[in-house]
């Protein structure tokens, strides 16, 4: 009865989020009440257990670094690479969108996805703002691009963290083996910009010239509190990037940074906290606890154990499976539980396979990273910049985002499909 009902209660929660009939915080607040209130999950659970419970490292990785951006945004830098941007493309809108693109590829493989998408997403509605742009598409190709990029590198996505401590792989194990595909995939995306995106693609020669004349330096309004950002910022990346040797968590890290600016400038509290997304953090809560609903009553390791099972044995099989499937399924959850529930099952099966098992681990992470672009849903950073645009006056629904995020996740897993089987299998 209890599977039966947090499955009831996932699905409706849902359709009412895909649907946005009801705000979708609400929705996350109400399903995981529901959870609790119908005894399949309690308190211990769903704020302590690290399995079925609130991921506080995300939330709280997401609470530094808004802090951090709100911080920096007082600044004007992000007006300064807002004009630099368009100065570049020279005003032409798919050169703009290519170069935001490859932009926050690269900066999500050293950082990671979501904090990417906090960083870039004001200088996206600046830029567009300047040369009379709609900036929805560049703020979903925005974020696809940063769940391409995240998947090269250790940091670059939190499922890629969990999977590396399971698995033992290094910051290197994943350059090596999942950044030759993504530059692959990174150009066939810019392509498919291209076409996805062509109606907004409408260059404003007078808007051009205008944005040609400005002076990026003249948009810097604090050069003091600039440099002590951009200083704590930097230390705060390199402390992401050497995760493997100083053992402390992007969340903890992104705490301290945030810390750290506001105790170290002289922005007020208040100052700091004013850009949180709050709604943003309290949603990806509820849904934590609703899923981890799911994982507590047994029904998403069910079904991981029973796609386990029918693959024992053959490794091309189990390796395609596990790619498209995890693709699948963190289009419908998020994939930072599902890969914390799958990767116990990936172990058993890489420990049974020998040495060529290792491909596994590389299908888990491609088909949970690249899946994450399905639907709006299915990524955390995905999450975060419907919040931004809604708070921005642009809101994306579920279904104008979705539509595009299945299309790039079918060529992108499709183009994985045979990375995987030529290069390991």
């Amino acid at each position: 009865m209890a599977a039966v009902a947090a499955i009831s209660i996932f699905v409706v929660a849902y359709v009412l989020i895909a649907t946005e009939k009801v705000d979708r915080t609400k929705v996350a607040l109400g399903g995981a009440a529901l959870m609790l209130l119908l005894h399949i999950t309690d308190a211990d659970k769903a704020f302590f257990d690290s399995h079925t419970g609130v991921d506080w490292n995300v939330v709280f990785l997401l609470l530094g670094m808004m802090i951090i951006v709100s911080v920096l945004r007082q600044t004007g830098v992000f007006e300064y690479v807002a004009i630099w941007a368009a100065k570049r493309a020279r005003g032409k809108p798919y050169r703009l969108m290519v170069m935001l693109v490859l932009i926050t590829a690269v900066a999500s493989a050293l950082l990671d996805n979501v904090t990417t998408v906090l960083l870039i997403a004001p200088v996206t509605f600046l830029v567009c703002e300047r040369l009379a742009l709609p900036v929805v598409p560049y703020l979903i190709a925005e974020v696809m691009a940063s769940n391409i990029g995240g998947t090269a590198t250790l940091v670059g996505d939190p499922p890629n963290i969990i999977i590396a401590s399971r698995a033992g792989l290094s910051f290197n194990d994943f350059l090596i083996h999942l950044a030759p595909l993504v530059v692959v995939l990174l150009v066939v995306f810019c392509l498919m910009c291209r076409w996805l995106f062509r109606s907004a693609f409408t260059y404003d020669p007078k808007r051009a010239r205008d944005v040609m004349a400005l002076e990026e330096k003249e948009a810097i309004t604090d050069g003091r509190l600039l440099v002590q950002s951009l200083a704590v910022l930097g230390v705060v990346v390199a402390a992401f990037v050497l995760h493997p040797v100083l053992h402390y968590e992007p969340s903890v890290v992104a705490l301290l940074g945030a810390g750290l600016l506001v105790a170290a400038t002289r922005v007020t509290t208040q100052q700091a906290l004013e850009e949180v997304e709050w709604p943003t953090l309290v949603f990806f809560a509820g849904l934590f606890v609703m899923v981890g609903g799911l994982v507590e009553t047994g029904v998403i390791g069910d079904i991981s154990k029973a796609a386990a099972d029918t693959t024992e044995g053959r490794l091309g099989f189990a390796t395609m499976l596990l790619l498209w499937a995890s693709a699948g399924l963190s289009a419908i959850v998020d994939n930072i539980p599902y890969v914390a529930t799958m990767s116990p099952i990936v172990a058993d099966l890489v420990a049974k396979a020998g040495p060529d098992g290792q491909v596994l681990w590389w299908a888990l992470a491609l088909g949970a990273d690249l899946g994450g672009n399905a639907t709006a849903i299915g990524a955390s950073a995905n999450v975060v910049v419907l919040g931004i645009a809604a708070k921005n006056g642009a809101p994306i629904s579920f279904w104008t985002f979705t539509k595009y995020g299945l299309l790039v996740t079918l060529v992108t897993v499709a183009l994985a499909t045979p990375y995987l089987w030529l290069r390991y299998l």
